[in-house]
């Protein structure tokens, strides 16, 4: 190891929050938090949960809006959603058979915080792009 690095993640104990701990995020077997987080914050997920915001869509007008999602990805993604509770899907008993898909009230509680994140994010971009460029330069120069 080495010198400065830490063992444990104690160093970030007393912080902030101390019931807080970052050792929710545990990847051990029977921790579900990780493997939740990991689902809801994929990409097609975070879009298919702010399309839903305010209105139920078909999974063809999901598919138009999310540009670059497969329709094999976008399924998959649906039904993970429906599994953990935040997205509904209603069968509608026409011909053609018609399908809508809706966030549930624990989706749309959701999607209150990935519109915080959104929102964050929007503000900080100048800051991380420049962030990005100086570390660049800084790479770009310890390379040659």
């Amino acid at each position: 190891m080495e010198d400065g690095t830490l063992k444990a993640l104690s160093y970030c104990e007393g912080t902030v929050d101390d019931d807080y701990d970052v050792r929710q995020w545990d990847t051990r077997e029977d921790c579900e938090v990780r493997q939740i987080l990991d689902r809801i914050a994929d990409k097609w997920s975070l879009l298919v949960i702010a399309l839903l915001d305010c209105q139920s869509l078909r999974f063809t007008q999901l598919r138009r809006e999310i540009d670059g999602v497969s329709q094999r990805m976008l399924s998959v993604t649906l039904r993970h959603l429906e599994r953990d509770g935040l997205v509904t899907r209603t069968v509608h008993p026409v011909v053609p058979p018609r399908v809508d898909y809706a966030l549930t009230p624990l989706g749309r509680t959701l999607h209150q915080t990935i519109k915080a994140l959104v929102t964050w994010t929007e503000e900080h971009q100048k800051e991380i792009a420049a962030s990005r460029a100086a570390y660049d330069s800084r790479r770009e120069m310890m390379e040659t």
